[in-house]
């Protein structure tokens, strides 16, 4: 139950919502009542989980600038109901700004329902990790089944001394991304080589260390690890992990930029992402990394003009 509060939290926390309409974000989870529990039975994991939630949001309309403030309500978040026929409910305090309130609805429920979902994949696959270990033998199975061996035992493929050397592996993906940057290749290179540009577009103090085996860390904290290559206008290689991930478990990004003129097509391959982060990951460097690159880019541009 704790474990999941703290997983809801960080899940929910921070998640923005952007459209026509103006741009709003999850400031805070105001009310989390509920249990959530994971036993073993006959070999299978029994997942029980059952949560009232209340989440406070606040935006900004575009076109007049106004500020609002809202709730949304999940008053029964469990393993009866799958994630999209989960009740959610979005309200806004008294006054004008109902196109936000509009856009949290529609934009903003989906978002969340997406959030749900990366809790209860955590919860399946990131919470048992640590409590639940397989045995040996079930790690020897799971081995054998992937290699595909042509005998009928176990030993044919594993040997117990390999064993003790593999431990418990976790399964992982490998995400790739393209995005079309209105800016040359070198001016977005210095956006993740340049603290300052860093700073700015993750609203957040870093640390940048633009060097080989340079430190980096970001949004709080969240996101961190260092820099493998840098060439610049061209390649940033980075050991990357995000907080919540199993300890001391990175990927490897690789930043490629490709130079069209005035534009510049960015090429994202990101390896060894935990199966259970792969959305999570994916939503992190759309949202967080490009789609905040993009406002940083069009204020500069507005600056210059």
């Amino acid at each position: 139950t704790s474990w999941s509060k703290s997983k809801l939290s960080e899940v929910l926390v921070g998640l923005v919502v952007e459209g026509e309409a103006g741009r709003c974000e999850i400031s805070d989870l105001k009310h989390v009542e509920g249990e959530a529990s994971c036993s073993s039975r006959k070999g299978k994991l029994i997942f029980f989980y059952e949560w009232n939630l209340r989440l406070s949001w606040k935006g900004t309309v575009k076109e007049s600038g106004e500020k609002h403030k809202g709730s949304v309500e999940i008053p029964n978040l469990s393993e009866e109901n799958e994630v999209d026929d989960t009740e959610i409910n979005v309200s806004k305090k008294k006054g004008e700004g109902d196109v936000l309130k509009d856009l949290m609805r529609t934009e903003g429920t989906t978002i969340v329902r997406e959030a749900l979902r990366d809790y209860l994949k955590a919860l399946k696959t990131e919470f048992t990790s640590g409590m639940i270990l397989p045995t040996k033998a079930a790690v020897g199975q799971e081995l054998a089944a992937e290699r595909k061996p042509t005998g009928n035992t176990v030993q044919d493929s594993v040997s117990p001394q390999s064993l003790d050397i593999v431990g418990v592996k976790i399964p992982t993906v490998k995400i790739l991304m393209r995005e079309i940057f209105n800016s040359p290749a070198d001016e977005l290179y210095s956006v993740f080589t340049t603290k300052e540009l860093v700073q700015k577009f993750s609203k957040c103090p870093a640390v940048i260390e633009a060097e080989r085996g340079g430190k980096l860390q970001m949004f709080d904290g969240r996101v961190s690890g260092e820099y493998a290559e840098l060439v610049p206008s061209q390649r940033i290689v980075l050991k990357w992990r995000c907080r919540n991930w199993p300890d001391e478990h990175y990927a490897t990004v690789a930043l490629n930029f490709k130079d069209m003129a005035a534009q510049t097509e960015l090429q994202l391959e990101c390896k060894g992402v935990p199966v259970s982060n792969e959305d999570s990951t994916r939503h992190c460097w759309k949202q967080q990394y490009f789609e905040e690159i993009h406002l940083l880019l069009q204020q500069s541009h507005d600056n210059m003009e």
